[in-house]
């Protein structure tokens, strides 16, 4: 029994999602980070790795040195896996690299900059037999676990309508231009991909549709819009559902909706109730009845199945958030990790997969098309 020792490729001195990734990591006390290549540039990489107290011999110029040369440490030494925190157009290659030389690996979403990528990528993982973990990290949160639990038992009965959206404002005015770094990448078509916004939230708001519900999207009419003057690439977006099942949907993401900070929420309609989560207020799932008054659930609350409890932490009333989501996600791809290390088969460990990376990456696609064919219905 020991910590799993991580790798990161991305993440360096400035970067938001590396310093989330970190402690999400470090939140159960089962990972440590040992070494990494956290900058395009060498020395900003490895001044980086030092401000995060990483001896000098394990801060890498570049991720291929990082895996090369840890593959050659002992096996007692050398990283476990590699947390890969880069923007989108730098997924592939680490990714691919690191599974090659016999390193599990978690990612970032999307999973890759296009899907050929992700279909190779898929391949390899599949060849090599390794874990991968992709951070949906929403996924994590107790309520939205109890809220797929109960879809999965019947409690709702048969889903007949969904809406999800997910707003943000923080692009509502050209940040991109003043110097912005995580704007700058997220507008620029070669570092971000065919989808903006869609890329960046939209895929979100598709994953927990198809998390919660346990029903793949079929297909879907999409109307994106590009608000910031100059843009290229989507920063709105409308988009219709049909489900696999017969339900109909609705998705909406926007990242010039004023005002809006972290606006994800979704409501699911069944037969017999409905469900509906906030994001902003993840500690509360809302249910409402045909029989019955509405009831709220929450983390360490009555009635909770043992998927949400096993993913609370602390007592109830102490608020559980974006972290925690997170550091769900590591936590069972770490038990996953340490069963296979041991050789031992684990059962009901849950999270987002490559699978996932390249449903994600379906449906970045199939919008876009659609859009292009004046939002013609159009199947993932």
């Amino acid at each position: 029994m020991r910590k799993l020792r991580m790798g990161m490729v991305g993440g360096g001195k400035g970067s938001f999602i590396g310093d989330v990734h970190r402690k999400a990591a470090s939140i159960d006390g089962m990972i440590e980070l040992v070494c990494g290549a956290f900058s395009s540039t060498p020395e900003k990489s490895i001044q980086s790795g030092k401000e995060l107290y990483l001896p000098q011999n394990r801060c890498y110029g570049t991720f291929e040195e990082m895996i090369k040369k840890e593959k050659e440490l002992p096996e007692e030494e050398r990283m476990d896996f590699v947390s890969i925190v880069t923007p989108n157009y730098m997924h592939f290659a680490p990714a691919k690299m690191a599974l090659e030389n016999g390193f599990h690996v978690v990612c970032d979403k999307p999973v890759t900059l296009t899907l050929e990528e992700a279909g190779e990528l898929q391949k390899t993982v599949e060849k090599t037999g390794l874990i991968f973990a992709l951070t949906h990290n929403y996924t994590g949160y107790p309520m939205v676990k109890q809220a797929k639990a109960m879809v999965k038992n019947g409690d709702i009965g048969n889903i007949r309508k969904i809406q999800v959206q997910y707003l943000q404002g923080w692009l509502a005015t050209a940040v991109e231009k003043t110097g912005q770094k995580q704007a700058s990448w997220r507008v620029d078509p070669k570092r971000s991909g065919i989808g903006g916004a869609l890329g960046d939230i939209g895929t979100h708001a598709e994953n927990l549709t198809e998390y919660i519900s346990g029903l793949k999207i079929k297909e879907l009419a999409a109307d994106l819009g590009q608000f910031g003057e100059g843009r290229t690439l989507d920063d709105d977006g409308n988009v219709l559902l049909r489900m696999e099942n017969g339900a109909k949907g609705t998705l909406s993401f926007s990242q010039i909706a004023t005002g809006e900070e972290n606006n994800l929420a979704i409501r699911i309609y069944g037969e017999k109730g409905s469900l509906e989560w906030h994001q902003e207020n993840p500690n509360e799932l809302i249910t409402r009845w045909l029989d019955q008054p509405k009831k709220v659930f929450t983390p360490n609350g009555n009635n909770l199945y043992p998927e949400a409890a096993s993913a609370s932490r602390i007592p109830s009333g102490h608020p559980e958030g974006y972290l925690e989501a997170f550091a769900t996600i590591y936590k069972n791809f770490a038990l996953h990790l340490m069963a296979n290390l041991n050789g031992v088969n684990i059962e009901n460990i849950e999270y987002p997969s490559i699978d996932d990376g390249v449903r994600g990456m379906k449906f970045i696609y199939a919008t876009v098309e659609s859009n292009k064919n004046n939002s013609q219905w159009t199947k993932i």
